[in-house]
């Protein structure tokens, strides 16, 4: 007869395994994020605009209709024509991408102040996020927003897991 605490213990390894997982994802994510921004500040947009149609070529050539070639060029184009744009986008990027490696860093790190303020950042840019899929819908910001909730919800479970962890270990030293 099989015990179900070892049983539940392997869960919680399953789950702890797939938060760190996601994490180190989110990590590498906010690093993109930071690389995206910093080019955004120092490519010029037509730049951005004449890489983007040279990646996209042979592709449209193949097939005019392609979903992700023609919304490469569409949003190459927008940050030509909106110069405001893509200071916003390498701001929106910079600080997205250096909050999520900083807070996965000391989340990593299993530091309990770091867990709250995922779950808050992360909440504040779901919550722009919904915003402007209201304004104007992309499947890669509904994505990406799914990913934040699936990450918020995963950290708020490993958030009270370690706080019961280490208030039961802080009941066995007062014992």
């Amino acid at each position: 007869m099989t015990s179900a605490v070892p049983e539940e213990q392997e869960w919680v390894g399953r789950e702890v395994l797939v938060f760190r997982i996601v994490l180190i994802l989110k990590g590498l994510d906010g690093v993109l994020e930071l690389v995206g921004g910093a080019l955004l500040l120092i490519v010029r947009p037509s730049q951005i605009q004449g890489i983007a149609a040279f990646l996209t070529r042979t592709e449209l050539q193949e097939d005019p209709r392609d979903f992700i070639a023609n919304h490469v060029l569409s949003a190459s184009h927008s940050l030509v024509h909106d110069a405001g744009l893509s200071l916003w986008g390498a701001l929106y990027l910079l600080v997205h991408g250096l909050v999520k490696v900083v807070l996965v860093w000391a989340v990593l790190r299993d530091r309990l102040w770091a867990y709250p303020w995922m779950i808050g950042f992360l909440a504040v840019f779901i919550a722009y996020q919904g915003y402007a899929m209201v304004v104007h819908f992309t499947w890669g910001l509904l994505l990406l927003t799914l990913l934040d909730v699936v990450v918020v919800w995963l950290t708020v479970r490993e958030y009270r897991r370690l706080r019961r962890q280490r208030a039961a270990r802080e009941r066995i030293v007062a014992a």
